[in-house]
This record gives C-alpha cells, structure tokens and sequence, in this order.
C-alpha cells in the first residue's frame, strides 16, 4: 500500500537539464524521509512538484492517498510547507503574519489570536510579536515562517531545508518541534544538507544525485553499506602532518582524507582497537605528537562522499535545483531580487488558503513564484 507520500518516476526538465531523471519516494504514514543531495541534486524540484507547485513531464503522486496531478487544490488543504526561503509578509508583525494564515484556513478570530500567542512563545518570538516582520533578523524570519507552517496541523508536512540560517540552540528547538509533529502522527519530507539532521530525525534516507536516487535506507543502513570504521588523528603541528599520513597509510584500507585547518586525518581501518593501539604506537615511536586520535563508524557525511564523490554543501548557494533561484525566478544581478519583490506583494493572499492561484483541481501552470508560500 503507497505511502502517505508516494512517486513513481517522476520527470522534470528546464531545456536542457534534467533535474528530475526517473525519481521514485514512498514515505510511510507517521515518519521522516530526508531527502539528501548536493546543490542542484533535484530536492527542491521534488519538494515542488509534491506540493503542486510544479507539473511534471512524466511521473505519478500521490499524497495523504490524493493523486497530486489530479486534484491538486484537495492536496493542498492536506499539506503544509515549509520553503527554502521565508515567506512572510514583511509590513505585517509576527503576530498579524501568524493569524492572518489561521484566518486563511478559517480559523475563528480568537483561534487564531490564541494559536498565534502559542506558537510566537514557541519559536521565542514572543518579545518581537508586535513588531513589523521586516525589522527581523534573518534567523527570526526563518522561525515565523516556520511557524506559519504550523498554523494548523496537516498530516503530510514538507520542510526544505528548514533550519538554514538557524543558530545551534533555534535548530535544536525546531528539531524537538519536528519530533513532537511526527510523534502525534504527522508524515514529513525533509530535504536537509545537515547530516546531523537527517542523522537525528528521519526514519528512513534517499540521496539524490543529477534527478536520481542514487541510494537509500536507514541511516544505519546507509553507514553500514560505505562500511569499515576510520581512524581519525589530530597531530599537534602542521609539521607532523607528512609523518602521521605516511603512518596511517600503513594501516589504512583505502585513500584518506586531510583537513589541513584543524590538522585532523583520517583514513578508514579494518582491524578495530586493536588497530588503533598499533597506529598510537608507531605515531609515538616517530615523535608524532597528536591532540586527539579515535575509532569511529562512518557518518553520513562519509555516506555522502561515497555515493556523490563529494562532501554536502553547508547551506543553500542561493540557487533552486532547476537553475533559479529560490522564489522560481531567472538570477542575474538584480533579476532575483525584483521577482522577489513582485512574488512578495502576492504572497499573503496565497499562504494559506489552499490556493495557488489555479481553479480548483485543475494542473497547475509551471513554477509559479507567487506560489512557494503556500501553506
């Protein structure tokens, strides 16, 4: 039985590039997929395309069991979405942008004053209620978009790349609200460049490569499949830095790996303690003066160069997987931020009301920017 999000085959391609080439997703009702990828790799498309921002060429989707092409005005009152970029309107305060949605999904008056209160003290915006959007720091737009998403409480969230641009204590926070979704049955899809994240709360993982899933599993899974255990050394002086890779050449089983900054080496071992003992050993026994040496599993990030031959990008480039940037409109110095402005007077309207600006269960015209606030 498909999944609270399924696809089969999905194809997506802007002239010449094919950001979607043959995607397949099932997502199982009460869990987390991350959807993992380089800048480029096809996340975002894939987010759009589930959320009936976008037609594609070929491909079948359904969500909370609704076929996407179909009725795409019923999937939209079944979803939430959470985009790239925050969408909120920036002359209104955080407290009028938060029952402005609850009023678009018709919530009562005092509803949506209650739940805006509620959710405001829970992304800590609470001192910052009453003040115009647009004197918010980046990261506090970040949060009342976020809490915009969670105005109501559909079954199927979609979040892309949703902690970008947070600090470590607001990831945190979002993480536990993510937890806490998902515990009382909500079904989300995640695309996230944060390893850790996807590592601390999907259920299951698909790395997408060039509109492909090029793997996927658990994270254990995943880990297990790059396989062996690595032995990281961190020397004291950038001087020790030829002797202590000429040593774990000795030991290794493959190529390792240097990050000259932190003067930390790495290189993957069959051998486990025992190993390890004999690497500290022969590091001493040429007056290798190390910081800090460890046995460790993979990680995703691991995964990651294994499957994609290089490490995930930290953060967005600005850029969506379809070569533009992220509201849907051609970059090019200063084009990005006039569709912008013209997407952002749009926006309020579209947010929430399940809406896109199409009649009802109609297909949808293809990427609309005005669109990628809808709720």
């Amino acid at each position: 039985m498909p999944g609270a999000i399924h696809a089969e085959g999905l194809v997506k391609t802007f002239g010449d590039v094919r950001a979607l080439d043959g995607v397949d997703i099932d997502v199982p009702e009460g869990s987390v997929l991350g959807l993992l990828g380089p800048n480029g790799a096809g996340k975002t498309t894939t987010v759009r395309v589930l959320t009936t921002l976008l037609r594609p060429d070929r491909g079948v989707a359904t969500v909370a069991g609704i076929d996407v092409f179909t009725h795409p005005d019923r999937v939209r009152r079944s979803i939430g979405l959470s985009g790239q970029f925050a969408a909120v309107d920036e002359y209104l305060t955080g407290r009028e942008n938060l029952m402005m949605v609850g009023q678009l999904y018709q919530m009562s008056a005092r509803a949506a004053k209650r739940r805006a209160l509620e959710l405001l003290e829970r992304f800590r915006l609470g001192d910052a209620a009453d003040r115009p959007a647009k004197t918010y720091s980046g990261g506090m737009r970040r949060r009342l978009d976020l809490a915009a998403a969670l105005v109501v409480s559909p079954p199927v969230m979609f979040m892309d790349e949703p902690t970008t641009g947070l600090d470590p204590r607001n990831r945190q926070q979002l993480w536990d609200v993510i937890q806490e979704l998902v515990a009382g049955g909500t079904t989300l899809l995640l695309t996230t460049q944060y390893l850790e994240e996807a590592d601390r709360l999907a259920h299951d993982i698909c790395v997408v490569d060039h509109g492909r899933v090029i793997a996927r599993g658990t994270s254990d899974q995943l880990k297990a499949r790059t396989g062996g255990e690595r032995v990281e050394v961190v020397v004291h002086t950038p001087e020790q830095i030829a002797v202590a890779d000429e040593v774990l050449r000795r030991f290794g089983d493959g190529e390792g790996t240097l990050d000259a900054h932190t003067r930390k080496l790495t290189v993957p071992v069959t051998g486990g303690a025992k190993l390890l003992a004999e690497v500290i050993r022969e590091l001493d026994a040429r007056d290798v003066e190390i910081d800090d040496i460890g046995l460790r599993r993979p990680t995703l990030d691991d995964v990651f160069i294994s499957l994609t031959g290089h490490a995930a990008e930290a953060g967005d480039d600005g850029t969506g997987d379809d070569g533009r940037d992220g509201d849907g409109v051609e970059g090019g110095p200063g084009g990005a931020g006039r569709g912008r402005r013209k997407a952002g007077k749009r926006r309020s309207a579209a947010r929430a009301s399940g809406t896109t600006g199409d009649t009802p269960d109609t297909p949808d015209r293809p990427d609309r920017p005005e669109t990628e606030a809808v709720r």
